[in-house]
């Protein structure tokens, strides 16, 4: 395939939100490499995955946006939902805040996504039974009022993983074909590459100058009282 070809291919994107802790990155890690680990660190600003699917014989090039849901962050990822086609919100079934705290991520979609995009609502971590405070019949209700599918989901054992991600995924699709990449005036570039022209705080680098000044200053006036 040519690289003309290649970059021609369609790209869908979608974004995983929710608070912080919930497992968005390991939802993520299980979709894309069937795997679970402990080891997955806090996402800091945005992170993604690319991948290929085929769509009734078109070749779709798929990118999943993992988003940090902390609050310092929330302006740096308000700007990709302008680019996306489809959003997960997900939650913690055994973290009542983070339930609670749906339906403010809800309104930033509302707020900063186009509003023909694709939603799903994921109640993560259903294989701590024991430890759960967030009925199924309360997940369940939540996205009715939000008017999107629901699925209970485990990053650790995989259950619904799958189904939860492809149904969005194809959700998702339907509305590419529909109304085509949504119009947006932000560039979203991914290349990870050092600075070229690093900015110095001129108070520090003036703060430098000065110390150095006055080091010479100091050891100068030591040499001539050595020579007296």
């Amino acid at each position: 395939m040519t690289q003309k070809e290649k970059s021609t291919k369609p790209l869908l994107k979608m974004l995983l939100i929710g608070n912080s802790q919930v497992g968005k990155s390991c939802l993520l890690k299980m979709f894309c490499d069937n795997e679970f680990s402990f080891d997955v660190i806090s996402t800091v600003g945005v992170d993604f995955r690319n991948m290929e699917r085929d769509f009734d014989g078109e070749t779709v090039k798929v990118q999943i946006w993992d988003t940090a849901g902390q609050e310092k962050f929330r302006t740096i990822t308000s700007n990709y939902y302008r680019n996306a086609q489809g959003v997960a919100v997900i939650y913690d079934v055994t973290n009542e805040e983070s339930f609670n705290q749906v339906n403010v991520w809800f309104e930033e979609i509302k707020k900063n996504a186009p509003e023909y995009i694709s939603t799903v609502l994921l109640g993560n971590k259903v294989d701590l039974e024991d430890e759960r405070v967030v009925s199924q019949e309360q997940g369940q209700n939540l996205a009715k009022q939000n008017n999107c599918p629901y699925f209970e989901v485990s990053a650790k054992s995989g259950v619904n993983v799958d189904t939860a991600f492809n149904k969005l995924m194809d959700s998702s699709y339907e509305k590419l074909k529909k109304f085509g990449k949504p119009k947006t005036t932000n560039t979203v570039n991914f290349k990870r590459e050092k600075r070229k022209n690093p900015v110095v705080n001129s108070s520090v680098f003036s703060s430098y100058i000065l110390f150095l000044y006055f080091s010479s200053l100091f050891n100068w006036v030591l040499f001539v009282k050595k020579k007296k």
